[in-house]
């Protein structure tokens, strides 16, 4: 067997699903992750899911690409190293459904959270340095062009490691931002930032 038909035997998409935060109901459903949902329009099977809403639709692999913006390998990689699967080809696939850690769903709530924040600050400070970007030499700079162009790198970094890292660099990020306060500082920054732009009337430079 491959890698990806490892992880497809192993692991089915509610279990997937709900380790990596999302809250599913009894008859499978959950809010979708991919567009605004107030009510549950993702239905989660053991192969496949499907967004009666936005229409999002795909495998198990295919669901983890879409919550962390991973290639269909990245995806795959990171599922194989949370759920203790072998990666090499014909080796039979036995998933660890037992969390690693305490608090593992805890965890992956908070992941999903602060993931989620740090990419709409992380498009905040794309859209400054685009609006706000000096228009001569000798115009001065904007604070929020500043600010973009000092915190734009860090915010990626860490992004990335949200995305790629392994998970001990995970649970140390995820601790951190959350202890230290970050992200609900962050969460605060960015809805008064937009609450600023709406009151302006002033639309996103990639809108």
């Amino acid at each position: 067997m491959t890698m990806y038909e490892n992880i497809k035997a192993a692991i089915s998409v509610k279990q997937a699903a709900e380790h990596y935060g999302l809250k599913v109901n009894r008859n499978g459903m959950a809010c979708c992750p991919f567009h605004h949902d107030r009510h549950p329009s993702l239905k989660l099977n053991e192969d496949y899911f499907f967004c009666f809403g936005c229409g999002a639709k795909g495998d198990v692999i295919d669901l983890v690409a879409r919550l962390f913006d991973l290639s269909g390998y990245e995806a795959a990689q990171r599922l194989a190293a949370d759920f203790g699967i072998s990666t090499e080809p014909g080796q039979a696939a036995v998933a660890s459904c037992r969390p690693k850690r305490p608090h593992i769903r805890q965890f992956r709530e908070d992941e999903m959270m602060c993931f989620r924040v740090l990419m709409d600050y992380l498009h905040l400070l794309e859209d400054w340095k685009v609006r706000y970007a000096p228009k001569t030499p000798d115009e001065p700079y904007d604070d929020r062009f500043v600010e973009a162009c000092q915190m734009h790198c860090h915010i990626e970094y860490m992004a990335d490691v949200l995305t790629m890292g392994d998970l001990e660099e995970r649970v140390a990020l995820v601790d951190e931002l959350m202890k230290s306060g970050k992200i609900a500082f962050l969460k605060e920054y960015i809805a008064r930032k937009k609450k600023e732009v709406a009151h302006r009337g002033e639309e996103p430079e990639n809108a």
